[in-house]
């Protein structure tokens, strides 16, 4: 990474600002540094270390993730990039350990096949739901649907009607929290089940109709990857080296168009041929000025925050990767990961266990961190239990919190998007997890359709 004059840079060379140095960020200027070569001048406004979230702590003498730890394999982004950038021999997949779930005060099958949780067949949730569920399910494709195409509502309304308060609260619910830190509840079919929505809209009969038909074969192989030998460090610094940056350690107050092209506010301003933001709605609604402004502040935010704890190398833990908590549970903890268990290249030191807290609407700001852990160490000792194991012992442990949060995709996001889309003008990019997906392989996705539409604008 530079932190002088653009590389080669010449008088008519071509200036663009990336605001936001996630993976967002660091995807973008990468597919820009590949498609517009080196004479592109590529600012890249970061006020800290470049990867955003894509942090690392360690504990008891291991540095691991501390952000996300794993990615979807049948998603191709992140294996295509890591092969675009040479570092495809560093992924790795996890333990054949499979993920159990706590729910009605006890450790049970997680429900599988499903939709995010959603079962097409009694089957499915069987361990999680008593005979009246039952019933439920298998009379549900006898009951008329109420849906009107082009319709959205929470995920949580249609489930609970269709298929019950067991199967939202047991089987919906712990796998969205998972991954937004929100509920059923909050959580709306078009942006977050674009397919569902999408068979509904085309006449499906029943809700287990229209899942039946999107729960594909079973693809052999595992489902998650990671990234051994430095994390998702590997992947930040690859991309750091393959785009070439220059890092602006400051934080960006606004963005305006101008009759040129566009001028990024920091400690002192630049002007730019195009700008492309990679930042939470928060900070795009401060930057953004008129309707994008607007839009981005009409979407909400979930709060997050992971405590990993190592424990006694001596310590047994449930045999499983980790463990999903139902709604309604008396543990504060939504989720852990038995990372050792889960991942192989980790064995041989000490144990570790991430615990994740956060589920909208609810807030962490006025727990500590000294109480996020000790919830934790709780939380965990409560697991064990459960299956006759004793509470182990934390030698270390550390905190990362969201602090800007993760976008809700609430009903009516997909709305919002779209009009985020449809008010950008030529010359502005936006990517980040607020508008196709929140995970590492859908930012990479929008990142790299952002930067081609721009640099045919450019063109």
């Amino acid at each position: 990474m530079t932190s002088g004059p653009g590389l080669n840079a010449g008088p008519s060379s071509i200036r663009i600002a990336v605001v936001g140095g996630g993976i967002s960020g660091l995807a973008a200027a990468h597919r820009l540094r590949r498609l517009l070569g080196d004479d592109v001048v590529i600012d890249l406004y970061e006020p800290g270390e470049p990867g955003g979230t894509l942090r690392q702590a360690t504990v008891s003498g291991v540095t691991v993730d501390i952000g996300a730890e794993a990615f979807l394999l049948r998603r191709p982004e992140i294996i295509d990039l890591a092969t675009e950038l040479g570092i495809a021999e560093h992924i790795v997949h996890p333990a054949a350990r499979q993920p159990a779930l706590l729910a009605g005060g006890g450790l049970r099958t997680l429900p599988r096949p499903t939709l995010m949780g959603i079962p097409a067949s009694v089957d499915a949730v069987r361990d999680v739901i008593d005979e009246a569920d039952a019933e439920r399910i298998r009379g549900e494709d006898a009951r008329p649907l109420d849906w009107t195409p082009g319709e959205d509502r929470s995920i949580g309304s249609l489930v609970r009607d269709r298929l019950g308060d067991n199967v939202v609260a047991r089987s919906v619910d712990p796998m969205l929290s998972g991954v937004y830190s929100a509920g059923a509840d909050h959580i709306g079919v078009r942006a977050a089940l674009p397919q569902l929505a999408a068979r509904l809209d085309a006449g499906a009969t029943s809700l287990t109709d229209a899942v039946t038909g999107l729960l594909a074969a079973p693809t052999p192989g595992p489902v998650f990857g990671s990234l051994r030998d430095g994390g998702y460090r590997v992947l930040v610094d690859a991309l750091l080296a393959a785009a070439r940056p220059v890092h602006r350690p400051e934080s960006v107050t606004a963005i305006r168009r101008t009759a040129r092209g566009w001028s990024v506010e920091a400690d002192a301003s630049g002007d730019y041929d195009a700008v492309i933001t990679a930042v939470s709605p928060p900070v795009a609604a401060s930057i953004l000025d008129g309707e994008l402004s607007r839009l981005h502040a009409r979407i909400p935010i979930a709060q997050s925050a992971l405590a990993l704890l190592a424990v006694d190398p001596s310590a047994v833990l449930p045999d499983n990767s980790g463990v999903l908590v139902a709604s309604g549970e008396s543990l504060r903890a939504k989720a852990f990961t038995f990372t050792t268990n889960k991942w192989p290249h980790l064995a041989g030191g000490p144990q570790l266990v991430r615990c994740s807290f956060g589920r909208y609407p609810h807030t962490l700001a006025g727990v500590s961190d000294a109480e996020l852990v000790e919830q934790a160490g709780d939380d965990l000792a409560a697991v064990c239990g459960l299956v006759g194991l004793v509470a182990p012992t934390i030698v270390d442990a550390a905190v990362q919190r969201w602090t800007s949060g993760i976008p809700l995709y609430a009903p009516g996001h997909s709305d919002i998007v779209a009009a985020v889309d449809s008010s950008t003008p030529h010359g502005l990019g936006l990517a980040g997890a607020a508008y196709a997906g929140v995970g590492v392989p859908a930012c990479v996705a929008r990142a790299d359709a952002v930067v081609r539409t721009l640099v045919r604008q450019l063109n």
